[in-house]
């Protein structure tokens, strides 16, 4: 299949948001990177219900979804992930009902709390970041 014609992976996650404001970060060994939490979506699965699943693992904390926070799309390479091509991801507003100890695995070993400000900072990838600001400078 041409690449220009490869389907779209869709993934989904959340800007989580504690009461004190910071934003939950995680870390990523397989890619060595600082990403918001996310992930692919399952089959049946809304994106919504992918949304609170990936956010819910990765963070290790009970969650509450909100309004729709953004997207961002990019594209994936052969070498790095078996899903190449085009992905499509999609984020809400969350917030933390329940923060649970965190135990690190091989898909997350760190979990980081920080001011929106400061993900900037932080965050891996320019898409992100990009996201982070455009939802915390038109809010609060």
């Amino acid at each position: 299949m041409d690449a220009s014609r490869k389907r779209v992976t869709f993934a989904a996650g959340g800007l989580l948001r504690r009461d004190d404001g910071h934003i939950c970060l995680v870390h990523r060994p397989r890619y060595d990177d600082w990403s918001l939490p996310k992930g692919k979506v399952e089959p049946g699965e809304t994106l919504v219900e992918t949304a609170v699943r990936e956010v819910s693992e990765e963070t290790r904390c009970s969650v509450e979804c909100g309004r729709f926070a953004g997207r961002y799309q990019y594209h994936v390479d052969a070498d790095v992930d078996t899903a190449s091509g085009p992905k499509g991801v999609f984020l809400w507003h969350m917030r933390v009902v329940d923060e649970r100890p965190f135990d690190p695995d091989d898909e997350v070993d760190a979990r980081q709390w920080v001011a929106p400000a400061d993900a900037l900072d932080v965050l891996t990838y320019e898409n992100e970041r990009a996201l982070v600001r455009r939802v915390f400078d038109s809010s609060d």
